[in-house]
C-alpha cells in the first residue's frame, strides 16, 4: 500500500491529494531545485578532485542537516524503493556484461543471497540479545543493514582501478543483494504482526525470486518486439525510461520481487541491444542514462546526510538508555562490518576443496578476496527500507538511527580505507596499454570481415571510386588503432592524428559559415539544425578517439623510438609454449590471469599486464628476452618490450 506522503519539510507534511499542484507551495519546488543543484555540484567537484562522491555528499548533508538555513528534509521511503531504486538498478543492469556475469555467477550468488541471509541473522542475533526485542523486528533490521551499495562500492573501484574481476562481482553482486534483504525485510514485517509462519518464509522467497525472474523475463520479451519495430532514438529512448517501472510495478504487484524483475529485464535487453537497436538509438540510451543515473546517484546520498540530525534526535530521546543506544549502533556496525570477511573467505576457497569445482574455476590470490570482503558500504537502500519498519516497532527509533550508523560508518571507514588497501596490497586495475592492444586486434578483425563483405557484394555497376572510398574508411579505422600503439616520435605526430587536427579546424570554419547563414536568416532552422548536427556527430567521435589516444599515452607505451625494430625483425613468428593454455605463476601463487601471453625466445607462458601477476614482464625483467607475442584465439600480434613497438 503506498504511503501518501512524497515530502515533508519544516515540518509540514504535503499530501498526494488531487489539489496537489495548487496546495503545493512555490518553496518546496525551489527546495528540490537546489537539492539537485547543490548534489550535482558536489558530485562534480568530488569527481573534479578525484575524492569520494558518495563520502562528500553524505557529509555535505550531514553539515546541511545540523544547519539552520537548511529545513528539514525527509522523502518518504516509498518515493526511493519506487521512483529511484528501479531506474538505478537498470541503468547498472543494462551496462554490466552478461557473458561476465554468467562467468562470475556462482560468487555472485554466494554474496547476494548467503552473504545479505548470513548478514541478517548475524545482526538479528545481536539485536535481540542487546535490545530485548522480538526476534521477528530483530531479523527486520539486520535484513536493512545487509545489503551493500552499489554505487558506492563500484565509485570507488573505478576510481582506484581494481582489477574487472572484482568490479564485475561486486556489481553483480549489488544488482540481486537488495532483493535478497528487500524480501526477507517483507517477510520479518509480516511475521512482526503474525500473518506469517516461519515454515512460508522460505517458500514466499523462493516464490519472490521465480516470480520476479518470470516478469522480467516476459516484460524483456515484450520490449524487444517493440525495439525491433522502432528506429526513431527519440522513441526507443522514451520506451527505456519506462522500461523499469514496467518491470518493477508488476512484480510487486504480484508480490514478487520487483529488484529481481528489473535486474533481468536490463541484462537481456543490455546483451541484445546490438541487435534490437539502432547505434543512434544505443548512443542516445547511453548518453541519457548516464545524465539520470549520474543525478539519482548524488540526490540520493546527499539526502542520507540530511537525515542525520533528526535520526540522531528521535533515538536519543526515544526513552532507551543512552548507553544501551550507543551500545547497539556499535555493535550492530561492527557485527555489519565482520560478517562480511566472515563469509567471503570461507564461501571462497571451500567449494573448491570440490575438485570439479577447483578445476572449472581455480581459486582466487587471497588479496583479491580481501578486497571483496571489505567493500561492503551501504547506501540508500539500506535507509529507505528501515523506513518501512511499521510505526508501532519496538524502538523504531533506536532501530533507525542503527541503520544510520551502518550507512556513514561504512562510508567512512571502508570507504576510505578501501583504496589504501588496494594499494597495499599490489593489486592492479586494467592496463589502458592492454587494452588498446585488445581494441586493435578487435578492430583488425572486424575490418577484415568488413572488407570480404564488400568483395562479396561488388557488382558491375559498382563504382570503383565507391569501393576505394569505402577501403579508405575502413583501412583508415584500423591504422588509428594500431599508430596509436606505438611510440610516435618525439616532434611528429602520426598519419591520423595528423588528420584529426586539420580535421577538426576544417570542421570549425564549416560552423563559422553555418553560423554567419543562421544570423542572416536566409535559411529555414530545419535545415540549419540538420547540418549541424552533422558536423557535431562528427566532431564528437573525433573528440572521443583523441581521448583514447590521450589516456594511452599516459602508459609506459608511450616512450620514444624510431626507426625499425631489430628484436621484432630477428625474433619468430611463434614457438613451442612451455606451458600451453595457463599461467603457472597463476596457478602456483593462486591468482586468476585475464589473459596469456608467449614469449618468443623460450616459449614461456605469462600473463599480461591487466592480470594481478603481471608475469610476462616480470619474465622480461629476470631474462631480458625481448619479444613477446599474444597466444589468444585470433590474435597474433607481437610486443617488443625493449623498443616498446608492435609488430
Amino acid at each position: 500500500m503506498l504511503k501518501h506522503t512524497l515530502l515533508r519539510t519544516g515540518g509540514r507534511r504535503v499530501e498526494a491529494h488531487p489539489d496537489l499542484l495548487q496546495d503545493v507551495p512555490v518553496h518546496i519546488a525551489l527546495l528540490l531545485v537546489v537539492l539537485v543543484g547543490v548534489a550535482v555540484a558536489l558530485a562534480a567537484a568530488a569527481r573534479r578532485v578525484g575524492a569520494s562522491e558518495p563520502l562528500v555528499l553524505v557529509v555535505a548533508g550531514v553539515i546541511g542537516s545540523y544547519s539552520t538555513l537548511v529545513p528539514d528534509i525527509e522523502i518518504e521511503p516509498d518515493l526511493i524503493l519506487l521512483g529511484l531504486l528501479p531506474p538505478l538498478l537498470y541503468t547498472a543492469a543494462i551496462k554490466t556484461s552478461l557473458v561476465d556475469f554468467k562467468a562470475n555467477k556462482r560468487a555472485i550468488a554466494f554474496l547476494s543471497v548467503g552473504l545479505v541471509l548470513f548478514t541478517t541473522f548475524t545482526v538479528a542475533l545481536v539485536v535481540w540479545w542487546i535490545l530485548q526485542v522480538p526476534f521477528a523486528v530483530a531479523v527486520a533490521l539486520g535484513a536493512v543493514v545487509a545489503p551493500p551499495d552499489a554505487v558506492a562500492a563500484t565509485a570507488v573501484a573505478r576510481k582506484v582501478g581494481m582489477p574487472r574481476r572484482i568490479v564485475t562481482i561486486l556489481e553483480g553482486e549489488s544488482l540481486f543483494n537488495d532483493a535478497t534483504a528487500l524480501v526477507a525485510l517483507r517477510t520479518a514485517i509480516a511475521a512482526i504482526g503474525g500473518t506469517v509462519a516461519v515454515w512460508e518464509a522460505g517458500w514466499d522467497f523462493l516464490v519472490a525470486a521465480g516470480g520476479g525472474a518470470a516478469v522480467g523475463i516476459a516484460v524483456a520479451f515484450l520490449l524487444s518486439i517493440l525495439r525491433r519495430r522502432i528506429t526513431d532514438p527519440v522513441l526507443d529512448t522514451s520506451l527505456s525510461f519506462l522500461a523499469p517501472f514496467v518491470a518493477y510495478l508488476p512484480a510487486e504487484e504480484i508480490h514478487a520481487s520487483g529488484v529481481i524483475s528489473v535486474v533481468i529485464c536490463g541484462l537481456i535487453l543490455g546483451h541484445n541491444a546490438p541487435v534490437w537497436q539502432s547505434a543512434a538509438s544505443r548512443i542516445a540510451e547511453r548518453t541519457n542514462w548516464q545524465t539520470i543515473q549520474f543525478i539519482l546517484e548524488s540526490v540520493v546520498f546527499l539526502v542520507i546526510g540530511l537525515q542525520v540530525r533528526a535520526i540522531v534526535d528521535d533515538a536519543w530521546h526515544g526513552g532507551v538508555d543512552h548507553s544501551r543506544v550507543i551500545l547497539a549502533c556499535a555493535a550492530v556496525f561492527l557485527t555489519v562490518v565482520v560478517s562480511r570477511p566472515l563469509w567471503v573467505f570461507p564461501s571462497t576457497y571451500l567449494p573448491r576443496l570440490i575438485p570439479s569445482v577447483k578445476a572449472a574455476d581455480p581459486a582466487p590470490g587471497w588479496r583479491n578476496v580481501a578486497v571483496v570482503s571489505w567493500a561492503g558500504m551501504r547506501g540508500v537502500v539500506t535507509l529507505a527500507a528501515v523506513l518501512l519498519l511499521p510505526e508501532d516497532t519496538p524502538h523504531r527509533e533506536v532501530l533507525t538511527l542503527c541503520a544510520l550508523v551502518v550507512v556513514g560508518g561504512t562510508l567512512l571507514l571502508q570507504g576510505l580505507s578501501l583504496p589504501f588497501l588496494v594499494r597495499l596490497l599490489s593489486l592492479r586495475g586494467p592496463s589502458r596499454a592492454e587494452d588498446a592492444l585488445q581494441q586493435a586486434g578487435l578492430l583488425q578483425q572486424a575490418t577484415d570481415a568488413g572488407l570480404a563483405e564488400l568483395e562479396a557484394n561488388i557488382t558491375p555497376q559498382t563504382s570503383p571510386d565507391v569501393v576505394a572510398s569505402l577501403r579508405f574508411r575502413l583501412t583508415q579505422r584500423t591504422n588509428a588503432a594500431w599508430e596509436r600503439l606505438g611510440a610516435p616520435e618525439s616532434e611528429q605526430m602520426t598519419p591520423s592524428e595528423e588528420y584529426r587536427r586539420l580535421r577538426l579546424q576544417m570542421l570549425g570554419a564549416e560552423r563559422a559559415v553555418v553560423l554567419e547563414v543562421r544570423d542572416s536568416g536566409v535559411l529555414d532552422h530545419e535545415v540549419l539544425q540538420s547540418v549541424m548536427s552533422l558536423l557535431d556527430l562528427e566532431e564528437s567521435l573525433i573528440d572521443r578517439f583523441d581521448e583514447a589516444g590521450d589516456d594511452l599515452r599516459e602508459e609506459a607505451l608511450s616512450s620514444t623510438v624510431t626507426g625499425e625494430c631489430a628484436h621484432l625483425l630477428d625474433a619468430p613468428v611463434t614457438c613451442v609454449p612451455d606451458h600451453p593454455g595457463i599461467c603457472q605463476e597463476c596457478l602456483d601463487e593462486g591468482f586468476v590471469w585475464v589473459h596469456l601471453r608467449m614469449c618468443l625466445t623460450c616459449g614461456h607462458v605469462a600473463c599480461c599486464d591487466s592480470s594481478v601477476g603481471n608475469h610476462a614482464s616480470a619474465h622480461f625483467r629476470s631474462t631480458e628476452h625481448p619479444v613477446m607475442r599474444s597466444v589468444e584465439p585470433g590474435e597474433a600480434w607481437r610486443w617488443c618490450y625493449v623498443d616498446n613497438v608492435l609488430g
